[in-house]
């Protein structure tokens, strides 16, 4: 998505001139239904036509519904999942294929659109909101379903008026598995705020020549050769090694500084491949093959590789170094070269997408330094409780053990989970919207990409949450009045993760109807 946002987006500027009237007569229209151009399909979309149609239908849209979910993300992410989506206003459209699956047409935009803006009102319909009889019909035969085993609860809320439209144990704790990291991101970017940067450094220590790595606790820092938009080591070693040679220096003795964050490094759960021990020093999640999201064999000390491959890069500039080791750096020690990680909003979106428990388990510890708390598990729980209920939200029967739900002593309600989402579609907090915009779109994105397949693929934007019997689904829906809402599925005691899947699909898709 992010090659075609790249490819389109000279074209598209051109194309937004040619429709600046259009969009000068819609900003005038201040009520009634958008009506927006029906696109002939032709045989072969070319470039020209697909971008025109695309700027077209994505103005017209946005003028009248997207007013609150802030720029489009600068790596082309949302860009391209939004002029896709709007190249044909109807349901069917552009073809959203991806190797290794099957091709499905792309849902009409404006409720694409609807969902990503978190809009207060309907687009294009004057159709009444649902009632919560109608909610609780559509979701009955799904939610009573003995696929989702002996304990689940659920909740349902208007965004766009706060109303509970529907409430099944809603105030039940139950384990909630990966839906955790919405309260993880909810906390942070309170805390942090979106535009926070995560720093990466190097010190040498005055009238010496030790060099220190200082990690700054970024989960996203790559070594990769192309670094994607993220920090990267390789940057890092270039211009360390220049500011060494500036100073007439080519032999170093180098150490790495990870104190930033303290207690047990490993997880409860132990070695697993779904995170690596957490470091304030780590390169590309310390994953041991090219993946960039999923289960991988971890290093066993992600501190220690990390500083391995900066060494290496740093004798590639020319600059010889000991075998690094552990130390920390003196506070007289001087600044060299950093790099720094994409704002908060852009970790958040991953974290949520890929349901990604390293960026988890370093934005809980962010938000715990933040607090003045140790940036420790128990530390990053805390903070995390902490900053809920600073935001006035329904926290009773909740406790947080960890920042990715991998904990299986964690706890959160349907209540808790549709109360951060509507916070995070709050006009007044633009800076929650990544909570929002990072939810995994239904047959496209993330832990959705493969799921929603048969149902309401694009209008749904959830986070997943899967452990061994226990599936949870928490996330928005644009039903068929236009109306936003919140929803959250809890369910534990499962037997067969793919039925109480489709279970929970099954009455995501049904809300969507």
């Amino acid at each position: 998505m992010a090659r075609l946002a790249n490819a389109v987006r000279p074209s598209l500027a051109r194309a937004v001139t040619a429709v600046k009237p259009r969009l000068a007569r819609l900003r005038a229209v201040r009520t009634g239904p958008v009506h927006l151009p029906r696109l002939p399909r032709p045989r072969t979309v070319r470039t020209w036509q697909y971008t025109a149609g695309a700027a077209t239908a994505g103005l017209a849209l946005a003028a009248g519904a997207v007013t609150v979910a802030g720029p489009w993300d600068a790596s082309g992410q949302r860009t391209a999942e939004r002029d896709r989506a709007a190249a044909l206003e109807r349901t069917g459209g552009a073809d959203h294929g991806r190797p290794g699956t099957a091709s499905r047409p792309a849902p009409s935009a404006g409720p694409v659109l609807t969902g990503l803006g978190g809009v207060t009102g309907a687009v294009g319909t004057k159709r009444s909101a649902p009632d919560a009889q109608a909610v609780s019909d559509a979701l009955k035969p799904f939610l009573d379903a003995p696929e989702l085993g002996d304990s689940h609860a659920a909740a349902v809320v208007d965004v766009t008026t706060g109303e509970r439209l529907y409430d099944a144990d809603g105030g039940k704790a139950l384990v909630p598995a990966s839906t955790t990291k919405i309260a993880t991101a909810v906390a942070a970017l309170s805390a942090l705020g979106p535009d926070h940067r995560l720093t990466t450094r190097t010190a040498l220590e005055p009238g010496t020549r030790k060099l220190v790595l200082v990690g700054g606790g970024d989960p996203t820092l790559t070594a990769r050769a192309r670094s994607g938009g993220w920090a990267s080591l390789r940057t890092l070693a270039a211009d360390t090694a220049k500011a060494l040679r500036e100073r007439g220096i080519d032999k170093i003795t180098l150490s790495y500084d990870t104190t930033l964050f303290t207690g047990p490094a490993l997880h409860p759960i132990g070695v697993n491949d779904n995170l690596a021990p957490v470091s304030a020093l780590t390169a590309d999640e310390g994953r041991t093959d090219d993946s960039v999201s999923g289960p991988v064999t971890r290093v066993g000390d992600p501190a220690a590789d990390a500083a391995a491959r900066f060494a290496g890069f740093l004798k590639e500039a020319g600059i010889t170094t000991t075998p690094p080791g552990p130390s920390k750096a003196g506070t007289r020690a001087q600044t060299l070269a950093r790099v720094s990680s994409p704002p908060l909003s852009a970790l958040v979106e991953r974290m949520l997408t890929n349901s990604d428990n390293d960026i988890a388990e370093a934005l809980a510890r962010h938000t715990a330094l933040a607090g003045g708390r140790p940036a420790s598990f128990a530390g990053g729980a805390e903070a995390i409780a902490t900053q809920l209920r600073g935001l006035g939200l329904p926290t009773a029967g909740a406790v947080f053990r960890d920042g990715s739900g991998l904990d299986r002593a964690d706890r959160l309600t349907a209540d808790l989970l549709t109360g951060l989402l509507v916070r995070a579609a709050d006009p007044d907090r633009p800076g929650l919207r990544p909570v929002l915009t990072g939810l995994p779109v239904a047959g496209f994105t993330g832990t959705l990409s493969n799921r929603f397949a048969d149902g309401a693929s694009g209008v749904v934007r959830a986070k997943t949450g899967t452990l061994t019997g226990v599936n949870t689904l928490a996330g928005t829906v644009v039903d068929d009045t236009g109306h936003l809402l919140a929803f959250a599925f809890l369910a534990s005691g499962t037997t067969d993760p793919t039925q109480a899947q489709s279970a929970l699909d099954e009455a995501a898709t049904a809300l969507a109807r």
